[in-house]
């Protein structure tokens, strides 16, 4: 049988793997093989005959006549010509085994030579043949050696210790040749699950279609995937849509494909869709709305402060305490613009600063409110004979009320941002189809901490204002005072519930509102009376309108 007509019975295998006993590259064998010569084979008899097979010839003697229908054998045929298949110019696994078997032998024999337990007959320079194999095989356990090729080769109890194998792939040419590529290899010294090496991306695998047999002629369209009810056999599938967050592009596909993380699957789960980002952005309803009634409140605190600065001499400006009320409305107007940091795209920087800003003006804020109502309950009890509160009174205790308490406030920001600061965050999967781009705080414990504080201040100031609500008007604004600590506490009581249970920029635009419905209720329910007096009632803010309410 020729080259070719075996060509045609190897050509299913291509794409096939199998494995062969590992092979080195033996300098010169390739050499030795392509310089064999037929009529000089010192009477190899299977060289003749392997020649005549491989190159479908004859040889014949001489004097006989060769008969006509075949060809006669020269001796001189190109072996590099023969396909690989069938002639391999590199040492196979088979006789690479060999080679290092009799080099190992050759290695044994050397060490007992050299041990100087050689047999007698060895010693009296005879054959070494008679040498018995059990004296040798000790020797043989414990060959240690790199041969030629380059590779090591040991022997243990075990056998070889040195043992490997490769990985190979069959490869159909057009040009009519089937090739063996080395894609893979086991090898026993590394440690297990390093032994075994696989190059998937050179292996090239055969493009037949395997038919798929079926119960029914229904064939399951992009977007499904083929399922199998228990107890049935496999051929006899049914359609099933691909589950949320997958999809299936192929007919007859046997499970779906998960979407990467930035996109979703379309409506008929048969390709992906790029998410959108999700930010409370200016250009959104929610967002410019939010924005402009900051910016409105942000103005009305600013003309609050113009008032009560062009009427800084009046009898009413006086008796609230000038430094207290201007320390107030700055705080006020710098809460009411950091909500502005909430809106947008978040940053690095945007993040950082956001919560940090928002709970130290409002601790400014609340204890410029406590400070407020301890100066007011000091001032009424000054006035009891021989009360010695009086000494109390004044700017120390004002300041220590007013910088004290946001410097604690100040001291947990920095604690915060200095272990574990916000950041901003992708989440991919508590929205559909949107990414929501957020600001991560961190430390939810460091979060809780400093709205817990501000909530003891905001309860602290609640308390002082609500006991003193009673006293007289003229000496104190007590029940205006109680009256916004009650609307900025039921504003926050009312935030962290909702805060928890939404996500995106619906949860910062319930933290911006809350921002803004608790400085507009402290702002309206202190200064707004104030602010009616000073311009439509100036007949109220003089020296006796004042003193005739406190004779009343």
């Amino acid at each position: 049988m020729g080259s070719l007509d075996t060509l045609e019975y190897m050509k299913p295998f291509h794409g096939a793997l199998h494995f062969k006993d590992h092979t080195g590259d033996v300098p010169e064998f390739s050499h030795s093989l392509l310089s064999l010569d037929p009529f000089n084979s010192q009477g190899d008899i299977f060289l003749l005959q392997w020649w005549e097979r491989v190159f479908d010839c004859k040889f014949y003697r001489r004097g006989k006549i060769p008969k006509v229908e075949e060809k006669t054998c020269t001796g001189t045929e190109n072996l590099q010509t023969l396909p690989a298949f069938i002639f391999q110019t590199s040492m196979t696994g088979d006789s690479y085994n060999v080679y290092n078997a009799i080099y190992a032998l050759a290695h044994a024999l050397h060490t007992m030579y050299e041990s100087g337990a050689r047999p007698a007959m060895m010693r009296l320079g005879k054959r070494i043949s008679n040498v018995q194999s059990w004296k040798v095989l000790p020797y043989l356990r414990n060959v240690h050696f790199n041969n030629s090729a380059g590779d090591e080769v040991s022997l243990s109890e075990n056998g070889l210790g040195s043992a490997g194998y490769d990985l190979l792939n069959w490869i159909f040419f057009p040009n009519q040749s089937f090739v063996p590529m080395k894609v893979g290899q086991i090898d026993h010294g590394p440690p297990p699950g390093q032994d075994f090496t696989v190059n998937s991306d050179a292996i090239v695998w055969a493009t037949k279609k395997v038919p798929f047999a079926r119960c029914s002629m229904k064939r399951c369209h992009a977007g499904e995937r083929r399922s199998v009810p228990e107890g049935k056999q496999v051929c006899c599938y049914q359609c099933a849509l691909c589950p949320d967050g997958t999809i299936s592009n192929q007919t007859d596909a046997t499970h779906c494909e998960p979407c990467p993380e930035d996109q979703y699957p379309c409506k008929d789960k048969n390709y992906c869709i790029a998410k959108k980002l999700h930010f409370l952005s200016y250009q959104d309803n929610l967002g410019y709305t939010l924005a402009s009634l900051a910016l409105s409140l942000s103005v009305i605190s600013l003309a609050v402060l113009m008032i009560f600065h062009k009427h800084h001499d009046t009898p009413i400006v006086k008796a609230n305490n000038r430094d207290l009320t201007y320390i107030l409305l700055v705080s006020l107007l710098l809460c009411f613009l950091c909500s502005f940091l909430f809106i947008g795209q978040p940053g690095k920087f945007t993040c950082l600063l956001r919560q940090t800003a928002f709970a130290i003006l409002f601790s400014l804020a609340v204890s410029s409110v406590l400070a407020k109502t301890v100066i007011v309950v000091l001032a009424f009890m000054a006035t009891k004979p021989g009360n010695r509160t009086r000494k109390l009174l004044g700017k120390p205790l004002t300041n220590s009320i007013v910088f004290g308490c946001p410097l604690v406030q100040a001291v947990l920001c920095a604690t915060w941002l200095i272990n574990s600061p916000p950041f901003p965050n992708l989440d991919f999967h508590s929205l559909i189809g949107e990414i929501i781009l957020e600001c991560n705080e961190g430390s939810g414990l460091m979060f809780y901490a400093v709205l817990s504080y501000l909530g003891v201040l905001a309860l602290i100031s609640f308390t002082v204002a609500f006991l003193a609500r009673k006293l007289p008007d003229s000496f104190n604004e007590a029940k205006f005072i109680t009256f916004s600590m009650l609307v900025f506490c039921s504003v926050w009581i009312t935030f962290l519930p909702t805060y928890l249970s939404i996500k995106g920029k619906s949860m910062v635009a319930v933290e911006i509102f809350s921002i803004l419905a608790s400085g507009a209720g402290l702002l309206a329910c202190i200064f707004f009376p104030k602010c009616y007096i000073i311009l439509l009632r100036p007949d109220l803010n003089c020296r006796e309108n004042i003193m005739r309410q406190k004779n009343l």
